[in-house]
């Protein structure tokens, strides 16, 4: 059962309270709240039975019918956690119409608004936020901004820019447009931003650390990384956020050594610095220094700071070291952050196949989903994904069904559900499905590469795959996945030098199997076998069990085997 459902052996405390109030209720002839009353429990019923979306639609539905602000607010809690983000705002609205002077609903609402793009709405709820607060207006609005950043960051931008139109002169409100545009990747806006609150406050360091994270992310790295080292060396008493974002600076540029001489000189002079001392771990993690990294990440989780990071960090060294038993106890802890799914999807992972326990591992999943129901949905992707790595397609499908139905606007979750489609045999199904994917996602590089590679490897639709292959490497010219898939299109049109010509930078910039093995078809073409089973030999010894190198070995060179 979902945490919601723990409060009694059926359902929730709130459930049972509002059933127990019915005799009263019915007294007084209020049938709104009969229904509101069924609907809580019909909405409690579908926790336990997994039914996500249900729920919030019942406990949306109750709020609506109710007088209740409990019950506003508990529908609010269960749409908002398991990301029901459309049911989880009316039910906030809910909230704020019988509570009207609850700060807290009229924040929700505003987030949700911004949530869903709603931004002329968010607009007006923001403001009443910043009216509602103490303290100056101008610093109401940028304390926002650690929700503000949580968003989305296009909207987040765009609405900022709607906020701050009154606070031009407030270096606070510039900083925050900044940060917030520079999120959004605008970074000329945000460089003017973040000038202008220089100018406005010139002793304060957080804009000219903003200013040279702005030069980095517009591709001036050494400018960047001179700005910031000249604010420390001008300094007699250099602030150590300077050296965190210098240090940060130089991991950017692959520059680990230097970026660990700042951090070690922050702790030397600030030894209970735990963010100094998690980056050191970071770093020492990076170099593959482990056992290191592991004295740093246990004095981490000692400091009772980062906890989650520390946590899957040692899970990450434990597993690296071959310590499966250790690796899954310590992810099983990671329960909250941005860690969470990826630490349980290999606590699944781990279980089904180095302790080959395949029942197991989808319970423990079902477990996390029911003790934390912020990642239940997340989990309905993990349990389709490890059935799908099972090879029970059927069941991965109801699950992929699932997660779909539940975030419609999610692309990779739509990509996952292709994919599957593909590995099912189901080559008409997964196609379609692609090209719903397209028409959602027209300008995604992922998406227009999915489908131009499956026509091209699947279908002989080789020049509306090369048109759509083409297109997603103008959106992502670097991305060896597009160019090793323009290369295979190629050679299936019977462009042999080109073809090859592709394939060799996508190896060079990605030395992956699948590259390897269109590279081996290529030379072949191109009566190159000498090379091509040179080719092919190294990359057997990078992925012994790779079945791709498997299959171009029995085609290509027969007589080897």
């Amino acid at each position: 059962m979902h945490q919601y459902c723990r409060r009694t052996p059926a359902f929730s405390l709130l459930a049972a309270l509002i059933l127990a109030a019915a005799p009263c209720v019915l007294h007084a002839q209020d049938e709104g709240a009969i229904d509101a009353s069924a609907h809580v429990l019909q909405a409690e019923i579908a926790l336990q039975g997994d039914d996500y979306l249900l729920a919030a639609r019942k406990y949306r539905m109750a709020a609506e019918l109710s007088d209740s602000v409990e019950i506003a607010r508990q529908a609010t809690r269960i749409g908002y956690d398991l990301g029901f983000d459309k049911e989880a705002l009316r039910s906030a609205e809910r909230w704020l119409e019988l509570d009207p002077d609850s700060p807290y609903a009229l924040r929700v609402v505003a987030q949700l608004q911004l949530r869903l793009g709603e931004l002329r709405s968010a607009r007006r709820s923001y403001e009443k936020v910043i009216s509602a607060g103490d303290g100056p207006a101008d610093q109401r609005l940028a304390a926002l901004l650690p929700d503000l950043s949580a968003e989305n960051p296009q909207n987040a931008d765009k609405l900022m820019r709607m906020l701050a139109k009154p606070y031009k002169d407030s270096a606070r409100v510039c900083y925050a447009s900044a940060v917030l545009a520079l999120q959004a990747g605008d970074t000329d806006y945000a460089g003017k931003q973040v000038a202008r609150a220089m100018e406005l406050d010139t002793e304060w360091l957080r804009p000219k650390l903003l200013y040279a994270r702005v030069l980095l992310l517009e591709g001036k790295a050494d400018e960047a990384i001179d700005y910031t080292a000249r604010i420390i060396g001008d300094d007699p008493d250099p602030d150590a956020d300077a050296r965190m974002e210098l240090a940060l600076m130089y991991i950017s540029v692959g520059r680990d050594d230097d970026a660990l001489s700042q951090v070690n000189q922050i702790l030397l002079e600030q030894s209970g610095r735990v963010d100094a001392l998690r980056l050191m771990a970071i770093i020492n993690f990076r170099q593959g220094n482990l056992d290191a990294a592991w004295d740093d990440f246990e004095d981490v989780l000692a400091s009772r700071e980062y906890t989650m990071d520390a946590l899957y960090y040692l899970a990450r060294i434990a597993d690296i070291r071959g310590e499966p038993e250790r690796a899954i106890r310590l992810y099983s802890q990671v329960r909250s952050g941005p860690n969470a799914v990826p630490a349980q999807r290999r606590v699944s992972a781990l279980i089904a196949y180095q302790q080959d326990d395949p029942e197991q591992a989808l319970q423990r999943i079902d477990e996390f989903a029911d003790e934390n129901p912020a990642y239940a949905v997340d989990m309905v992707l993990a349990r389709a994904q490890l059935l799908a790595s099972l090879e029970r397609y059927s069941a991965a499908l109801e699950e992929y069904d699932r997660a779909v139905e539940y975030r419609p606007d999610d692309e990779s979750t739509a990509l996952g559900r292709a994919e599957l489609l593909l590995r099912m045999d189901r080559l008409d199904d997964a196609v379609d499905a692609y090209r719903d994917a397209v028409k959602r996602w027209p300008d995604s590089a992922l998406t227009l590469n999915a489908l131009g590679y499956t026509l091209a490897d699947r279908t002989e639709e080789y020049r509306e795959a090369e048109r759509l292959i083409r297109k997603a490497l103008r959106i992502d010219p670097d991305s060896p996945a597009i160019i090793d898939s323009l290369g295979w299109v190629l050679y299936k049109r019977g462009k042999f030098e080109a073809a090859l010509e592709q394939l060799e930078i996508a190896y060079s910039r990605f030395a992956d199997h699948e590259v390897a093995a269109h590279l081996v078809d290529v030379l072949v073409a191109l009566d190159r076998k000498d090379e091509a089973l040179e080719l092919l030999a190294a990359a057997e010894e990078q992925n012994p069990d790779s079945e791709l190198l498997d299959d171009v070995r029995q085609r290509r060179f027969p007589e080897t085997n």
